[in-house]
């Protein structure tokens, strides 16, 4: 939300003055620090920050704006570094996950099929044991074994 409130006319004429006296000078500090681009965007915010001061009541008008813009490209600086932290985990939990599916998929196809066949359908597919079971033709105790199996199967290749 914007801050509509109006400057009266004395404050807006001493910004206006503070601006003309010394926006070249901060644009060129700045650009020390950011880009071109970056740094006229920090002078505009410079002097929006500024707005609320009694321009009177600056004794060191360069080190007050100068400071401020400093402030300001430091914040950005701040806020940047913790979005892109912020987005790491994430890709990294990504290209985790897509090397333990890649790892998961290596160790099932090496399973024997027999215990493949079982596991598949109950960690992949859903099935219950009992479900499984019924759709093989096994005792639900076999489906348990067989799936008891198959998860030392995927132990002992993790452990490898």
């Amino acid at each position: 939300m914007t801050d509509t409130r109006q400057l009266d006319p004395e404050a807006a004429e001493g910004l206006n003055s503070l601006y003309r006296r010394y926006a070249g000078w901060l644009d060129g500090r700045l650009r020390a620090h950011v880009d071109p681009d970056r740094a006229a965007d920090v002078v505009q915010d410079t002097y929006l920050r500024a707005a609320p001061y009694r321009i009177g009541d600056i004794r060191h008008p360069r080190a007050f704006l100068l400071r401020i813009a400093m402030n300001l490209v430091r914040d950005e600086s701040r806020r940047a570094r913790r979005q892109s932290l912020a987005a790491e985990p994430a890709a990294l939990a990504e290209a985790a996950s897509q090397a333990d599916q890649l790892l998961l998929k290596q160790i099932v196809v090496t399973m024997p099929p027999l215990y493949r066949d079982v596991f598949v359908l109950s960690r992949f597919g859903g099935m219950t044991y009992a479900e499984i079971a019924a759709a093989r033709g096994l005792n639900v105790k076999t489906v348990e074994w067989r799936i008891s199996k198959a998860l030392e199967h995927c132990v002992a290749r993790l452990d490898d």
